[in-house]
């Protein structure tokens, strides 16, 4: 189970790495007004961007990195995928890779999961955003393929975890979402006639399948429309605030 500090939690599966950092944050400890409150760290919201900014230094200054160091992107429920060589933001990718220590890869999300990927034979780490669209085009098994061309990783030796994002519970979808799911990756509710949708469990076959070790594969038990520590695109009427999964090697 992931530990937590004031502002963060962060994941088991990585800790034997010190040299590793990864986390997802909360939606604590922040300045940021309703609806955004607390911790809102999405520059792509409408919360005032100097609070904003506030929020990010405060999240990344308890990680020990800067904004400086930041790297992140625009995302577009896409499958496209950056080899990061700079901190920095781009426009139009859902995962990021690199090899270079000292830049944080940073993931938005309000009820996609964040998936993070180390490599330590290589040396080398990804995120990618995977809501049920990303899911569906492969973003994370394309992640770890994106890896494996660029740095020689070898599935069988990375670890990934699959992060905070809206569980089973309440992830209630129409027939055209629930399609593209199998039958153990969708549960059906006969109180309401509609499926729900298990996008972790979606991402971990996704990434066994990839050739991920079942044993390197550590899973959020939290659910974001069912915690209010979380922003949750849905529960809050797209509405809210963004939290960050990020993963770095330090310098």
């Amino acid at each position: 189970m992931p530990a937590q500090s004031a502002y963060f939690r962060t994941p088991a599966i990585f800790t034997p790495y010190a040299g590793v950092l990864a986390a997802e944050s909360t939606r604590k400890r922040g300045f940021s007004l309703p609806p955004y409150d607390t911790l809102n760290l999405g520059l792509y919201t409408s919360d005032n961007p100097e609070t904003v900014k506030q929020n990010r230094a405060s999240f990344f200054g308890a990680l020990g990195f800067n904004e400086d160091q930041a790297a992140g992107a625009h995302q577009v429920h896409g499958d496209r995928i950056k080899v990061v060589e700079a901190p920095g933001q781009s426009e139009g990718y859902d995962a990021l890779i690199t090899d270079r220590a000292g830049i944080l890869l940073t993931i938005t999300v309000a009820d996609c999961a964040p998936v993070l990927i180390l490599d330590p034979v290589r040396g080398a780490i990804g995120a990618a955003h995977a809501g049920w669209r990303g899911t569906v085009a492969g973003i994370a098994g394309k992640t770890l393929g994106k890896m494996k061309e660029v740095f020689r990783s070898r599935p069988e030796d990375c670890l990934v975890y699959i992060g905070t994002c809206i569980d089973v519970c309440c992830f209630e979808v129409g027939d055209e979402v629930a399609a593209h799911f199998t039958d153990h990756q969708r549960k059906w509710n006969e109180k309401t006639g509609k499926y729900h949708v298990d996008n972790k469990a979606a991402l971990r076959d996704q990434l066994r399948e990839s050739g991920i070790l079942p044993a390197n594969i550590e899973i959020s038990p939290y659910c974001t429309f069912d915690r209010t520590e979380y922003f949750s695109h849905r529960r809050d009427k797209g509405l809210t605030g963004r939290m960050l999964g990020v993963i770095g090697m330090r310098g």
